[in-house]
């Protein structure tokens, strides 16, 4: 079974439970909107890409009511609270689809947005390249997503433990940047911000972490978590008033979509794209 199966098949499953425990990712979307403000073009199309139950993407639509507003996720069962949200005074459109290769026509939105889905794609150039060829000229991007200090304490206690497990290299705020330029967005604004959250013991965590699909991140979670007495006590050293922290370093990022016939940078050298509307513009009438 291949990753995207099982990620498609994870999400399935907690589905029906995920809004329960998506604290984070919803405060995290709600903080990134904040960032729309600063369009450029009054958006007739979005898309919110990686929508999951569609929290975000009820949320692009009261923002702006009279736009068509779009979300993708691999999961069809996650898309089933975005339908729940949809009514006829804020419909919502739900496609099944993947993050990294988009089923929508090239220049056909405004403004895209994807929170804290970035990192599911295994491929982040073309996922870049795919975000740049669905946004029209001046269409704004806003991303979040996980940076290096991400599950921080979680990391430095298992290493300490030799235990099999692996928590997963996310890129700096540098590298999403460098990769946003190279896929031909302009003008990237990057911050960051670190969010902790507490809980009573490591069961309730780990708990939420499943619970939110993050655990999909970590090699070899499945397998079990090593020797739990042993994980404890190395966790004990961050512990504070009884309670168990735990960091997640988000990165934001906001672009705007090139000018016509900008080149992209590729493996093959520089790649220069027009509209067929663009190249009609162009031409004299004599």
């Amino acid at each position: 079974m291949s990753n995207l199966q099982n990620i498609r098949r994870a999400f399935d499953e907690i589905a029906s439970h995920y809004d329960e425990h998506a604290a984070l990712e919803q405060e995290v979307c709600n903080r990134l909107l904040e960032r729309t403000s600063f369009n450029r073009v009054l958006p007739a199309r979005i898309l919110d890409l990686g929508c999951g139950t569609g929290f975000g993407t009820a949320k692009l639509k009261k923002l702006f009511r009279k736009a068509q507003v779009t979300g993708l996720d691999i999961s069809m069962a996650m898309l089933t609270g975005l339908r729940r949200r949809s009514g006829l005074l804020k419909p919502l459109s739900g496609v099944c689809g993947n993050i990294g290769a988009l089923p929508f026509a090239t220049r056909s939105a405004d403004m895209a947005v994807a929170n804290l889905a970035t990192y599911w794609c295994t491929d982040p150039k073309a996922m870049f390249s795919e975000f740049r060829r669905v946004l029209r000229p001046d269409g704004m991007l806003l991303i979040s997503t996980f940076g290096p200090a991400t599950l921080r304490e979680l990391r430095e206690s298992w290493s300490s433990v030799e235990s099999e497990v692996t928590l997963p290299e996310f890129p700096d705020l540098v590298e999403i940047g460098n990769a946003l330029v190279a896929a031909g967005f302009r003008e990237p604004v990057m911050d960051m911000e670190i969010i902790t959250l507490s809980y009573p013991d490591l069961g309730a965590m780990f708990a939420e972490l499943e619970a939110t699909g993050t655990s999909l991140l970590i090699e070899g979670w499945d397998q079990g978590y090593g020797d739990a007495s042993a994980l404890k006590q190395a966790y004990s050293a961050f512990v504070t008033d009884a309670r168990y922290p735990l960091s997640f370093e988000i990165i934001y990022g906001v672009a705007f979509g090139p000018q016509e016939g900008q080149p992209m940078k590729t493996p093959d050298g520089d790649v220069v794209t027009f509209s067929v509307d663009a190249l009609r513009g162009s031409r004299k009438v004599q």
